[in-house]
C-alpha cells in the first residue's frame, strides 16, 4: 500500500523525555501557531489526503480495467521514492525539528540490517495491501485498513510499553467490531465490481487485514528502531529511515517481479488494457506520483506538527475512499458497510483523542521543568 509515512506516534514524547533524563535544554518540538505555519499544515495535509484517495482509487482502476500483475502493482507503490531526495537539501535551518537523544551513531552494519529487515518487511505488507485491493471493493478495502490504528496499539502494548487508556481500549473495539462486521457482509450485497469468487473474496479480506496487522506492526517496530538502535529523531535520521528501506523493498519487489514471470505478461496486459495502452503507462505512473506526494506530505506534517499528527491524518483519509468508491465506482454503501464506517470514525476519534490528551500532558510537563529550571537559576545566580 503507502510507505510507512508515519513515523511511530509516540517518539515525540520519547525523545523529550530523553533529552529531559540528560538535562539537556528544552527543544521547542512545536512552534508558535502562525498564520503562515498553519497554511503549510494544510498543504502537507491536503498532499496526504488526496495522494493516499487517488493511489487506492487508481489501484482500483488498474484492476478494474484489466490489469492482473499484483508485482507490478506493489512496485509502483514504493519506485517512486527518489523523488524524496531533494528533501536531503533542505537547510538545518528550516528543520522543523532536531531532537538528538544521545550522539553515538549505532555502526554501519546495524543500521544497514534495520533498513534490510524494514524493507523486506514493506515488500510483504505492500504485497499483501495488492492482494487485497485486486480482490475486494475498494469501499470494503479501505474500512479494513482503519484497522491498523487497533494493530498499532495492540503491538505497542508489548513492544513500547504503551499504556492502554479507556480512550484506547474503546479504540481497540471499535475498531475490531468494524472490520469484523464485514465479514458477515454477503457477496451479493457487496455489490462487489471485481467480479471475483467467494473463495478470492476471502482471499483478499485475510491479506488485507494480515497486510494491516503489519503495518500496525511496522509502526511499533519503527518506535522501538528509533529508541533502541537509531537514537536520534534528527532530519536526515527520518529520511534515511523512510528512503533505504524503499529501496531495499523497490528492490525485493522487482526481483518478485521477474521470478513470478509475471513481467511476461505486461504487453500483453497493455494490450487488453480497456483504456489503451497510454492509459494503462499513466495510470501506473500517477499511482507511483500519488504515493509519493502522500509520502511527502507526511514528512512535512512530522516536521511541522508530530508524528502523532501525520499518523492521525492519514487514518482519517480511509473513510474518504469509500465515499469516493461510490461515486467513481459506484460501489454499494449498504447499512452494514455504513455503520462499519461509523465505528472506523468513531475509534479513530477516540484513538486521537486520547493521544492528544497525552500531548497536552506532555507540554503541561515541559513547562513546570522550563520554570523550574529558571527558579533554579535564579536561585543559583543570586546566591
Amino acid at each position: 500500500m503507502f510507505l510507512y509515512v508515519l513515523l511511530p506516534a509516540e517518539e515525540d514524547k520519547e525523545a523529550k523525555q530523553g533529552s529531559s533524563v540528560q538535562n539537556e535544554p528544552l527543544v521547542p518540538l512545536h512552534r508558535p501557531e502562525n498564520v503562515r505555519r498553519w497554511i503549510r499544515i494544510t498543504i502537507h495535509a491536503f498532499f496526504v489526503l488526496s495522494g493516499q484517495s487517488v493511489a487506492t482509487l487508481l489501484g482500483t482502476l488498474y484492476f478494474k480495467k484489466g490489469g492482473n500483475s499484483k508485482w507490478m502493482a506493489t512496485l509502483v507503490q514504493l519506485a517512486g521514492f527518489p523523488v524524496l531526495f531533494p528533501y536531503y537539501c533542505i537547510p538545518q535551518s528550516k528543520k522543523t525539528k532536531t531532537v538528538k537523544i544521545q550522539t553515538k551513531t549505532p555502526s554501519f552494519l546495524i543500521l544497514s540490517s534495520v533498513y534490510v529487515f524494514l524493507g523486506l518487511f514493506i515488500a510483504v505488507y505492500c504485497y499483501l495491501y495488492s492482494v487485497g485491493l485486486m480482490y475486494l471493493p475498494v469501499s470494503t478495502f479501505s474500512l479494513i485498513c482503519a484497522s491498523q490504528l487497533a494493530f498499532n496499539a495492540f503491538f505497542s502494548l508489548f513492544l513500547n510499553s504503551q499504556k492502554f487508556t479507556p480512550f484506547i481500549i474503546n479504540s481497540l473495539m471499535l475498531l475490531t467490531i468494524s472490520s469484523t462486521l464485514l465479514v458477515f457482509q454477503k457477496q451479493d450485497d457487496s455489490a462487489n465490481p471485481t467480479g471475483v469468487s467467494k473463495g478470492k473474496y476471502a482471499i483478499g479480506f485475510i491479506c488485507t487485514v494480515a497486510a494491516s496487522a503489519g503495518y500496525g506492526l511496522l509502526l511499533s517496530l519503527l518506535q522501538l528502531a528509533f529508541k533502541k538502535i537509531v537514537k536520534s529523531e534528527t532530519f536526515t535520521a527520518v529520511m534515511d529511515m523512510v528512503i533505504y528501506p524503499c529501496l531495499v523493498a523497490s528492490c525485493v519487489v522487482f526481483v518478485g517481479l521477474f521470478v513470478s514471470n509475471e513481467w511476461k505478461t505486461i504487453p500483453r496486459e497493455m494490450e487488453e488494457y480497456e483504456l489503451g495502452k497510454v492509459s494503462y503507462v499513466m495510470t501506473l505512473v500517477w499511482i507511483a506520483i500519488a504515493w509519493q506526494v502522500f509520502n511527502i506530505g507526511a514528512l512535512g506534517l512530522i516536521f511541522e506538527a508530530s508524528s502523532l499528527f501525520s499518523n492521525a491524518i492519514s487514518v482519517v483519509g480511509l473513510p474518504i475512499v469509500p465515499i469516493l468508491a461510490v461515486v467513481f465506482f459506484h460501489d454499494k454503501m449498504d447499512g452494514l458497510k455504513l455503520i462499519s464506517l461509523v465505528l472506523a470514525i468513531w475509534g479513530f476519534l477516540s484513538y486521537v483523542y486520547q493521544h492528544y490528551l497525552d500531548e497536552c500532558q506532555s507540554k503541561t510537563d515541559d513547562r513546570r521543568t522550563n520554570v523550574f529550571s529558571i527558579s533554579t537559576a535564579s536561585s543559583t545566580g543570586n546566591q
